[in-house]
């Protein structure tokens, strides 16, 4: 069996939800065929990955443009006004590099990772037995609920990508021979906005790991996640202004650590407050959220499922989040997870937490037991066997 798959981003290192969703496909197929990788490169290197994974890769350099919070904006108001989404343009226009990644191979599957590269599907199916679209996101959904957390020029922006993700989705879901979504919530949406779409489930997932042993730091909680993306730093917005004040007068001796790279991005929303730290890039996260008292989760913006609750399952803390910040997660409330709406839902609840070393403990142990049951590689594998190894075997 032979598959190609189209990536907009490396999948490894293993940082990030895209990149670890990326790897769970890549290293699903590998079991059992051969793997090109078509992949576009900021750097214009090739993915560090592990020796033997893929039987290729095609690396397409992308331009670089600078990454500074002006520079973003910029090119996101110009985007608003033309009309086009976020990376859909930074991705378009490499029908050559990718039609000669594809000449002279015929392949039984082509994936192509994020909605955001969809419109390669052409390229795709004219060597392709079959295909499919992995959509980490419903991207018009997550431009909504940008829209009604922003204030009125970028919420007017949001809606504007909201409504041309949507063509797009509306478009393309119909035309791949399978849709993946990361949700049974996903599936319904994609089927709302494209009613011919074939939707299968497919979950995020983590790698198998150990539960880490490490020291838990009674006064740390932590956040976690790539704060380039734009759902992480409203998140961190709404952490720092409307919870984190009233949890530090009522938790004095209370830190709060927010891990991960793009601190550029939201140090102006620390401001000169001591009790916060941002670690930047880490080499192990999961270590870092194990020696946690409390995992946090407070998204206001998202689609798709949440890696950031999984890698604390993984971790065995006990977490709070938003309810969206959960949706799509098999929870049971208290049993998993604490969810608060409000910012004064999560104050009440750190209260709880920090207070309850009994209930601290149920929850770190039922959501480490909810990952294996439903969310590590080898058990979200079982929901592409039927599709893909039938094929195999034909």
């Amino acid at each position: 069996m032979k598959v190609v798959i189209l990536c907009p981003e490396p999948p490894y290192p293993l940082n990030g939800g895209g990149a670890l969703r990326t790897a769970s496909i890549v290293n699903y197929f590998a079991r059992f065929a051969e793997v090109d990788l078509i992949l576009f490169s900021s750097s214009g290197q090739p993915a560090q990955l592990p020796p033997g994974l893929v039987r290729s890769m095609k690396v397409i350099p992308l331009p670089a443009h600078s990454h500074s919070a002006l520079a973003r904006w910029r090119r996101n108001a110009f985007r608003a006004a033309c009309g086009v989404p976020p990376l859909v343009d930074r991705l378009s226009g490499h029908d050559a590099e990718v039609r000669e990644a594809l000449r002279g191979r015929r392949y039984d599957f082509g994936i192509v990772e994020h909605s955001w590269c969809a419109p390669y599907l052409p390229l795709l199916a004219e060597v392709c037995d079959r295909t499919l679209l992995d959509m980490h996101n419903i991207e018009s959904v997550l431009h909504q609920r940008a829209a009604a957390v922003s204030g009125p020029l970028v919420a007017a922006g949001h809606r504007r990508f909201a409504t041309a993700m949507r063509r797009l989705e509306a478009e393309f879901a119909p035309r791949y021979s399978f849709v993946a979504t990361t949700s049974q919530r996903d599936a319904e949406s994609i089927r709302g906005i494209a009613p011919g779409a074939k939707v299968i489930v497919y979950p995020n997932a983590l790698p198998a790991a150990p539960l880490p042993v490490v020291a838990v730091d009674e006064n740390l909680a932590v956040f976690s996640g790539n704060f380039e993306y734009h759902p992480n730093i409203d998140a961190v917005d709404f952490l720092t202004r409307e919870i984190w004040p009233e949890v530090r007068r009522r938790h004095p001796s209370l830190r709060l650590r927010l891990v991960g790279r793009g601190a550029e991005f939201i140090q102006h929303l620390i401001a000169a407050d001591s009790s916060i730290e941002v670690t930047g890039p880490v080499e192990n996260a999961l270590a870092e959220i194990a020696h946690a008292q409390i995992v946090l989760a407070p998204l206001r913006i998202g689609s798709g499922t949440r890696l950031k609750i999984l890698e604390a399952w993984q971790a065995g803390r006990p977490v709070i989040a938003t309810p969206l910040a959960a949706e799509g997660l098999q929870t049971t409330v208290p049993a998993n997870i604490l969810l608060a709406e409000s910012a004064q839902a999560f104050t009440d609840g750190m209260d709880r937490l920090r207070s309850d070393a009994d209930l601290r403990s149920t929850l770190a142990r039922q959501g480490r037991q909810t990952l294996e049951d439903n969310y590590t590689w080898q058990v979200a594998w079982r929901s592409l066997d039927a599709l893909f190894q039938h094929h195999a075997h034909e």
